[in-house]
């Protein structure tokens, strides 16, 4: 969760916002969010995760290798409420 350590508030409340938006399904709006600041490590991370969602696992490891993150073995609704927790623990 390194990724996280140093976001702004804004930054903070639009990744949230992806977050929720992957909560309810919205995978084009949550990814148009991740987009907006390609090579940011926190945004990058989202990204990875939207793509781990989509089944693009090639695309999600591209992502996932940027922000230094090996894929979890986990399930992405797991890895959507641990991302979503640690940024409002930190809000």
């Amino acid at each position: 969760m390194n990724s996280f350590l140093k976001i702004s508030d804004k930054d903070r409340s639009a990744l949230v916002r992806a977050l929720e938006l992957i909560l309810e399904d919205e995978w084009d709006e949550a990814h148009e969010i991740a987009q907006e600041k390609e090579g940011d490590p926190a945004y990058d991370r989202v990204h990875a995760l939207l793509h781990r969602i989509e089944g693009d696992e090639f695309n999600a490891n591209y992502w996932y290798r940027r922000v230094g993150v090996k894929l979890p073995n986990y399930s992405t609704e797991k890895e959507t409420q641990e991302l979503f927790d640690f940024l409002m623990d930190r809000s």
